[in-house]
């Protein structure tokens, strides 16, 4: 009986450690092994007499990191004191390169029982140490939502790549004005040019066009507001707005002018970094979905056997290559003469990116946004995606720095 029960810490001995959270709680089952028993006769005094049967125990599987500790080093040094979170990806695998969350804390404090000060320590710093931002936090994603509006627009039809809309810096809805938060209007812009120079006013209208349920849908295969499957407990799911979730959660119809906030990735949108790592590498790797993943293969200690975790590709998103195309290189573009320039230059790689701003607070009709004014965590998050090389990415990622401004001036510097 002892020898079937994996995984069940009865199985242990009173001085040993077990894994609670993270991969070694996922693994639990591989890493424990099998105990051995011995089945022995005993006198009616408790001395035993002899060995009936003997079966020896078995020495639990190794498992092998994606995780390529270096570049995790890197990026938590990149990132100092600032607080977000950072995933990498390589497409091709589903391999997690790299999962930060800053600030973080030693989880070595729990081992033995944390101490009371420790834990209150923990527990009221505004800084939220104990939250896994990277799994956990779900947050609007602001401008790097716009090159899969600009797929959906290419997939559906809704958009033609030369057709030119005039950005003025406003776009009138109803008795509501949406502003653009570049400075100065763009003036004619078409879909390459609207995600280079990251044309809000091409988004409000393109999601007023499409609907909110046609970005939904399109979005869910992408890993938008859906559970990665990734191998450590605790994931959120966030939210993809639909009419239909909207009557489901507030019990009231969807207004057409929500949807033009969710066109540049605010509104209701709420995803995991991890969601957006995922889409990033999915787009990447031309619409086919790997699972993400911390755990690359489970080694028999014995043999020195690798078996890998995932093998296969979950599905593939149907997207049509050009389309691809089209947004790849307007992505490449963002990083030469676009809003991620000045973090990209001189890099001897293709690399393509978008920038991201999203807001966190709500600023009345006709206010403007001051950043010196506002309490800094009331500041927007900046964030940044990215993969490279372009032509054939090795690695993907999403990057947010909570409460850093613009994309391009704190998170596509950590990025680079």
């Amino acid at each position: 009986r002892l020898a079937e029960a994996r995984g069940d810490p009865g199985i242990y001995n009173g001085t040993e450690h077990i894994g609670k959270v993270g991969v070694e709680q996922s693994y639990e089952g591989e890493l424990h092994g099998t105990p051995g028993v011995e089945e022995v006769e005993i006198t009616a005094g408790g001395r035993a007499v002899r060995t009936l049967s003997r079966k020896p125990s078995l020495p639990g599987n190794n498992l092998v990191l994606s995780v390529d500790i270096e570049l995790q080093r890197i990026v938590e040094r990149a990132f100092g004191d600032r607080r977000g979170a950072l995933i990498a990806i390589e497409p091709a695998t589903g391999d997690i390169l790299a999962f930060v969350s800053k600030p973080t804390f030693d989880p070595n404090l729990f081992v033995d029982g944390i101490d009371p000060k420790s834990w209150d320590e923990l527990n009221n710093d505004p800084d939220k140490p104990l939250l896994n931002r990277a799994l956990r936090g779900t947050y609007p994603i602001g401008s790097t939502y716009k090159p899969f509006l600009a797929l959906a627009a290419l997939e559906t039809g809704k958009r033609r790549p030369e057709q030119v809309i005039q950005d003025n810096g406003t776009f009138l809805f109803g008795n509501r004005v949406f502003r653009d938060s570049n400075k100065v209007p763009l003036g004619p812009v078409d879909l390459h040019r609207s995600i280079v120079k990251s044309s809000d006013i091409y988004y409000y209208q393109l999601a007023n066009d499409l609907g909110v349920d046609t970005i939904h849908d399109f979005m869910k295969p992408w890993g938008f507001g859906q559970i990665t499957g990734v191998d450590v407990e605790g994931e959120q799911a966030g939210i993809l707005p639909s009419s239909a979730w909207k009557e489901k959660r507030f019990k009231q119809k969807w207004y057409p002018g929500e949807t033009i906030s969710v066109g540049i990735g605010q509104g209701y949108n709420a995803f995991t970094l991890l969601q957006l790592a995922h889409a990033t590498a999915n787009l990447a790797n031309k619409g086919v979905v790997m699972k993400p993943h911390l755990v690359k293969a489970i080694e028999d200690p014995r043999t020195g056997e690798q078996r890998l975790t995932v093998r296969d590709k979950s599905y593939q998103i149907p997207v049509k290559p050009e389309h691809i195309r089209l947004v790849r290189e307007a992505l490449v573009d963002v990083n030469i003469s676009g809003t991620g320039r000045s973090a990209f230059q001189g890099v001897p790689y293709r690399v393509a990116g978008k920038t991201g701003t999203a807001q966190v607070v709500g600023i009345k009709q006709g206010e403007k946004y001051n950043e010196a004014r506002v309490a800094e965590r009331h500041r927007d998050h900046s964030l940044y995606i990215a993969f490279a090389p372009a032509d054939d990415p090795k690695i993907a990622m999403a990057i947010l720095v909570e409460n850093g401004g613009f994309g391009a001036r704190a998170a596509a510097p950590i990025a680079r």
